[in-house]
Order: structure tokens, then sequence, then C-alpha cells
């Protein structure tokens, strides 16, 4: 992660370009850090959550999740360190699994994603190339989304291996849109994301940076008071109607996504053949395997 202040805009940018800054358990820890300082720092009115290099976020790192099984840093219900081998062995599907263990990993996630939820200033995520799987957490769990209007932003895994653990998607784009997406994995554009109001911009890429900054530049010149006090209202509705409760359910699902057959089968074909081998068995299906974009109008 990188982190700068100027002009009350705290910019907080994932930084691992190279891999298409995926998610670890390294990352997930500073992105929470991160938002904490920028909350805690009275100079600070807006934070702009971004990413470096070809697009913003493409889920959870390919070795760290499918290749690795997503072992490092893992802890028990109590808080504690689980041992590497305890995890793996919680994953052969020859062993006894234990959902606990799964749930306590994710739920963890869940709790550092949902900092951008929690934290009493409002949260830009600024979308580019392509924001997917895991990395929608981050975009969903901002108060805003500028969004590039030819990226690519959804959730492929719920065709298999996974559940949307911040379960916010039908808080965002309410219960029929929410399904029309989890119901296929497809990806919405930028330009679509727009049009189905969980985007509240989508630029041309050319012109994205100025548009986010722009809008940051322009919620920071109001009270930091009463920006707190906005999030604060809005937030209170999506909790009342049982955020809390689904995500509970997401995280529980998406570690009974990893253990279905199915769930057995793909990471089978991720741990010989690659995790990208495995993405392109489970998306061809739907004519998208590799595409920039997989959008609902195609």
């Amino acid at each position: 992660m990188t982190y700068e202040v100027a002009d009350r805009v705290a910019r907080i940018t994932l930084n691992r370009p190279d891999r298409g800054n995926g998610l670890t358990r390294a990352l997930i820890d500073e992105l929470a850090a991160c938002v904490e300082r920028a909350d805690l720092d009275p100079t600070v009115h807006v934070i702009l959550l971004a990413g470096n290099g070809k697009g913003f976020c493409g889920g959870y790192d390919l070795v760290d999740s499918a290749e690795g099984l997503g072992l490092e840093g893992a802890a028990a219900p109590d808080g504690s360190p689980l041992d590497p081998a305890t995890m793996a062995a919680n994953h052969d599907p020859r062993g006894t699994w234990d959902p606990m263990v799964d749930h306590a990993m994710m739920a963890r996630n869940v709790r550092a994603f949902m900092s951008l939820f929690s934290a009493s200033t409002p949260v830009i995520c600024k979308v580019h190339g392509f924001c997917v799987a895991g990395g929608t957490d981050l975009a969903l769990c901002s108060d805003l989304l500028v969004i590039a209007e030819d990226a690519k932003i959804g959730y492929p895994p719920a065709r298999v291996w996974g559940s949307p653990t911040t379960s916010l998607w039908a808080a965002r784009l309410g219960p029929q849109r929410a399904k029309r997406l989890l119901f296929t994995g497809d990806c919405l554009s930028g330009a679509e994301a727009l049009e189905w109001g969980l985007a509240i911009e989508a630029p041309p890429a050319a012109e994205l940076d100025a548009r986010a900054d722009a809008l940051a530049a322009r919620i920071a010149r109001m009270p930091l008071n009463q920006l707190q006090m906005m999030k604060l209202l809005v937030n209170q509705q999506t909790l009342a109607q049982g955020l809390p409760a689904t995500q509970l359910l997401g995280t529980v699902f998406d570690g009974i996504a990893r253990h279905t057959a199915e769930g057995y089968a793909f990471q089978q074909q991720a741990a010989t053949e690659g995790f990208r081998a495995a993405v392109r068995g489970r998306d061809e299906p739907f004519g998208d395997a590799g595409g920039a974009t997989s959008g609902v109008t195609r």
C-alpha cells in the first residue's frame, strides 16, 4: 500500500501491480491500518482508494488463495495463529472439515474490508481496468464508486468456489439485480455499473483521475463533522436492514463453497494446472474466459 495526504484528501493505493493488486493477508491488514490512520487524522476529510497498474484489484492473490489455499496469517476463533499444516488438513477432502476454521479466516478479512464502511470519514473508490472477485469487497464497502466506463466489475466466483463475504450486493443494487449478477457470475462494465446505480460516475478512462479528484476535492470542502454525521446517518439504514447477519451467512457460505464437490474439483485443478487454468475452465461455458469484460448485455 501507499499512503499520502494532501488538501484534506488521504490517498490509499493498492501497490502490487505485478500481481493485479491481489489480496494477501499482509495487504488486507495494511489496508485496515491505512484506513484507521486516515480516520484518526483530523486534517483528512475524504479517503480516495485506488490501485496501481493495469487494474484496481483482481481479487485474492492467485497463489495465496487457490494454489496456496490462503493459509498465510490465518487465525483460530480464539485469535491464536493456525499452523499451516492444520489449515492444509482442513482443506484436504480426505479428512474432516472444520467450518469454523474457514469462518475465522474470512471473518477477519471482512472486518478489515468493513473498515472502509465503518470509518467516519467518507471513502471514494476509484476503479480502472478490473475489480473482480474479492476486489469487489473493497469497492462495495466504500461509500462512492467512480469507475472507468470500460472497466469491469463483478463476482465470477459465484460460479464456483466463492460467496461474497461482505454481502453488500443487494444493499447496493437491490435484490433483483444482485440476483442477476450472482446467479450468473457475470460482470458489469463501468457504464453498466452507472446505469444500475452501483457507481456514481463512469467517465472515459482518460478522464477517470480528474473526475475522481474533482469529486474528492468537492467533498473535502465540507466540514468534517458534517461529513461524519451524514455518513453515520445513511449507514444506519444498511445496518438496520440486517447486514451483520447477512455477512455472517456470507462468510459461512464462502467456506462451504470451497468444500463442495465442485469446489474441490476447482481447487484441485488450480493446484495441478494453475489458478488461471481453473478460472478458464470455470468461465469458458459463459463465453467470457479471459475477456476484457463479461457484461450482462452480452
